[in-house]
């Protein structure tokens, strides 16, 4: 898209102080993580992105869809590398203006992806994760649905977003989880740590959620419109987003699922989830029906990041959720590593799993600690 498609997302309260990024990738002298230790800095977070290249080789290598796709896998990490070692000596101006960040960082990986041929080499793992996914979505709607509870229900909705959160291969440590056959969603929901969380702000989420209603009924929405920027392909979206949305519209919540223009690491397209939302229709006649009426419909953000600057999202998401009274980011790369201290002028929700040890310190947490934080309107 041209730099004039874009316009920040209405709901931002603050744009000119806006800051989409959460963590400084190179902290003044003196700083100190929660636990008053030394935070990551410009060399830890390199080696973020370091550790990061062999899973991108390995699935640009495996791309039916380039010629020579091997020879140019290993030439892709051999500029990115490059790159990086460039970055660490701060021998950086002809890669990016100013100082590295997460955005910088990620837009340097993609494009050099692209610069070679590689579209979208995730794309066979994404489809094979999205069928897997499709399989067992019955099984947990209807564990949901069984669920009386108001609270009950939606922390079940809540820790599937978790479980599915960790299907993400840009990071180090879940795209070894995810080699190993480890990480599936069922076995991921049993071991997800005990409330409280990193970032546990569920009791106020919960308190919103039911504003309108009694406890344990069925209840009437708080929100009339709900914007969401859903992640990752497979579990992510199919089986922990999809039926957050899909509550949302019962109760009368118009939800936008918001999702790349452009392919990135696993990310799910725009493209992709409306492909996706017949087959979910096929399988559940609640989601069926709230697809029928408009209830659930998706939007390209423009993007072609797994992070995300709110400043700069598409003219048809900021015309389509301008209305827009709930916002929900998900994901580490645009609730944890952006956007985690974003002030909205509506209600806000932040869900996500930590998996990279880096930013597990920045918040004063270990790998794979959840962080859940809700904010009421105008919270700054």
């Amino acid at each position: 898209m041209a730099t004039d498609e874009f316009v920040p997302l209405p709901q931002l309260a603050d744009v000119d102080g806006y800051r989409p990024t959460t963590f400084d990738y190179d902290p003044p002298a003196g700083s100190k993580d929660p636990k008053g230790g030394i935070p990551p800095g410009k060399s830890e977070w390199v080696d973020v992105f370091r550790k990061s290249i062999p899973e991108f080789r390995k699935r640009a290598a495996a791309d039916p869809r380039v010629p020579e796709a091997a020879s140019l896998a290993d030439r892709f990490a051999d500029d990115f590398s490059t790159a990086l070692d460039r970055i660490h000596a701060g021998d950086h101006a002809d890669l990016f203006e100013g100082q590295p960040t997460v955005l910088k960082m990620c837009r340097l990986r993609d494009e050099t992806l692209r610069s070679l041929g590689f579209t979208d080499c995730f794309k066979v793992v994404k489809a094979t994760e999205n069928e897997r996914a499709l399989t067992v979505l019955p099984a947990v709607l209807a564990e949901i649905d069984a669920i009386a509870d108001a609270k009950d229900r939606l922390l079940a909705l809540i820790q599937g977003a978790f479980a599915g959160n960790i299907f993400d291969l840009g990071a180090a440590a879940s795209a070894k989880l995810h080699e190993d056959g480890g990480g599936d969603f069922r076995s991921t929901r049993a071991r997800l740590r005990s409330r409280p969380w990193l970032v546990d702000d569920f009791d106020s989420l919960h308190q919103a959620w039911t504003a309108n209603g009694a406890t344990g009924g069925e209840l009437a929405s708080t929100w009339r419109k709900c914007v969401m920027f859903v992640d990752n392909s497979g579990a992510d979206v199919v089986l922990g987003m999809l039926p957050i949305a899909r509550e949302l519209a019962r109760r009368g919540c118009k939800v936008v699922l918001a999702a790349n223009e452009v392919p990135s690491i696993n990310d799910v397209t725009a493209a992709e989830l409306e492909d996706l939302l017949p087959r979910v229709a096929e399988l559940d006649e609640t989601f069926a029906e709230a697809v029928k009426c408009g209830a659930i419909a998706v939007c390209s953000t423009g993007s072609d990041l797994p992070v995300i600057d709110l400043r700069r999202v598409s003219k048809r998401l900021a015309a389509t959720v301008d209305d827009a009274d709930f916002v929900i980011l998900e994901g580490m790369g645009r609730a944890i590593e952006t956007n985690l201290e974003a002030a909205f002028d509506c209600d806000a929700l932040r869900i996500g799993m930590v998996k990279h040890p880096e930013v597990a310190q920045c918040l004063g947490g270990e790998l794979y600690d959840c962080v859940c934080r809700f904010e009421a309107a105008g919270y700054i």
